[in-house]
């Protein structure tokens, strides 16, 4: 049974901007005067280089330098097919769109040539720039037409949820393209990140999925977009049983009630981890709708790169639902 690792990442680099048109928008990489990490610069604002990256994985491999030594690492790992995030991308970068235009356009066209040289076996999600959606559907509209199996979301864009009429337009071109909407551990809203400067990262890129997850299934966003299918990556999948009954409840209190499975009925899929309780969670998510990741080339608590193979050897679920998760399920998600 072929595998696919549905949530691993590439390390931006400085030619990940080969592709910027305008030289004023191009990312910068610095370093202080005294010495210490690598920042990139981008729009006035400093973001420190790797800071959650795997050290036992070379530069090359981690950056795309060589992609061969990319392809003979997952073979080792027993991983037919990596579906690929961002890694800097999963904080706010900017809150100007020409800006956000100018560096996703080109980390997509980076990712494009990558995944061409791949042999089919790198998959990538695109950026697309959601402080404008012409601009974002511009950008889906290339995405399809050039090998993107998805579209990167954080768990906040700005001061708006993910469930507000700003984003119908992007939903819209999405579901036209066949291409799920996925957010990953992250969030888009400065004051979010200043708010839970210095805490573990739980608040700070965990808990806008989880909101995120509420607001579009309680607004109805699947409803609105029957085609359109939707991703939850790097947050476990523990939460399901909890907010599966908490939105239940809500739609009992008087709400309309929707769905008999909130997940499968809202065309949603979510990423777990080895150590879930996956026997309790599947009970609420049924057995088509969980993937999982390695988050490759990250180190944060997340990132598990033998966990295709763990889940294999556990045995706490049928084997032909684990088939499904590493496979099956990962293919219906990003129409692979």
């Amino acid at each position: 049974m072929p595998t696919i690792d549905a949530d691993a990442h590439v390390i931006e680099s400085e030619r990940t901007w080969d592709y910027v048109e305008n030289p004023k928008y191009k990312p910068q990489l610095t370093m202080p005067n005294g010495g210490g990490p690598q920042h990139w610069i981008i729009d006035g604002r400093a973001f420190r280089r790797g800071v959650n990256v795997d050290p036992t994985l070379s530069e090359a491999d981690r950056e795309m330098r060589d992609i061969g030594a990319r392809l003979r690492h997952m073979d080792e790992l027993e991983i037919d097919i990596q579906v690929l995030y961002p890694s800097l991308f999963l904080r706010p970068l900017t809150s100007k769109p020409e800006v956000e235009k100018a560096i996703c356009r080109s980390y997509n066209r980076w990712l494009i040539d990558i995944c061409n040289q791949s042999h089919g076996r790198l998959r990538w999600i695109a950026t697309v720039p959601m402080l404008d959606m012409p601009d974002a559907v511009d950008e889906i509209r290339f995405a399809k037409a050039n090998g993107a199996c998805g579209i990167f979301s954080r768990g906040l864009i700005a001061d708006k949820r993910l469930s507000h009429p700003f984003f119908h337009p992007l939903y819209a071109e999405a579901e036209e393209a066949n291409l799920p909407f996925c957010v990953h551990a992250s969030t888009g809203n400065f004051d979010w990140v200043d708010l839970f400067d210095g805490e573990s990262g739980f608040s700070r890129f965990k808990m806008p999925v989880l909101s995120a997850f509420h607001s579009i299934v309680h607004d109805a966003i699947p409803q609105k977009f029957p085609a359109l299918r939707f991703g939850f990556i790097e947050v476990r999948a523990q939460w399901v049983p909890y907010l599966c009954v908490e939105i239940a409840r809500r739609f009992e209190r008087g709400e309309e009630q929707r769905e008999k499975n909130i997940i499968r009925d809202n065309h949603v899929y979510v990423a777990c981890q080895t150590d879930d309780d996956l026997p309790y969670i599947l009970k609420y998510s049924g057995e088509d709708n969980i993937v999982i990741g390695s988050d490759y080339g990250h180190k944060d608590t997340s990132a598990e790169i033998e966990a295709l193979r763990t889940l294999k050897r556990k045995g706490d679920v049928d084997p032909k639902v684990i088939d499904k998760i590493l496979y099956d399920n990962a293919k219906a998600l990003y129409g692979l």
